[in-house]
């Protein structure tokens, strides 16, 4: 039984999108002197699944993206992070055909969190079982290829910012 989403697709791409047109990896089409606009990563991204959560993100929750440049080894590179005021929201990795999607459920959320996670994908769950916490929460990197998953993180983002709000 699937919870609050049922089989969910994004919906096919409006541009048609050749399979490998980048020859380069996102670190190296945009090093750290070369920072990308949204619509350049978008182009890289080419997913339908990118442009919903951030319509979604900017619906919902009234917040702008910001492209930064990090040289973290885990995911290093330029990446879009949205925040309310000084509170994390997520932060989306580029990747080719998909995206990474960072959510952190600390402490607060993981009751909540743990609850909603058997409507979610097995995948959103098996990661969550094996990403082990560090510093109060879990710092999950989601790959976003489908709306499924899409809407995981939908759901996970949801509970962060609710935990926030009924403090």
């Amino acid at each position: 039984m699937r919870g609050f989403h049922q089989g969910r697709r994004c919906p096919a791409s409006s541009s048609v999108r050749m399979k490998g047109r980048y020859a380069m990896t996102w670190m190296e089409a945009y090093p750290a002197h070369r920072q990308p606009d949204m619509e350049q990563i978008g182009r890289y991204i080419a997913s339908p699944c990118w442009q919903q959560l951030l319509a979604w993100l900017e619906d919902t929750f009234h917040i702008s993206p910001r492209i930064e440049y990090s040289r973290c080894s885990m995911q290093g590179g330029w990446n879009v992070k949205y925040k309310k005021g000084s509170r994390a929201v997520c932060t989306l990795y580029p990747e080719e055909g998909y995206f990474i999607c960072m959510v952190s459920v600390g402490a607060k959320e993981a009751p909540e969190a743990e609850l909603a996670l058997n409507g979610c994908t097995a995948y959103v769950r098996q990661l969550y079982q094996d990403t082990a916490p560090f510093n109060g929460g879990r710092w999950m990197m989601i790959e976003v290829r489908d709306g499924d998953v899409l809407e995981d993180v939908k759901e996970l983002i949801g509970i962060r910012m609710r935990k926030k709000r009924s403090v």
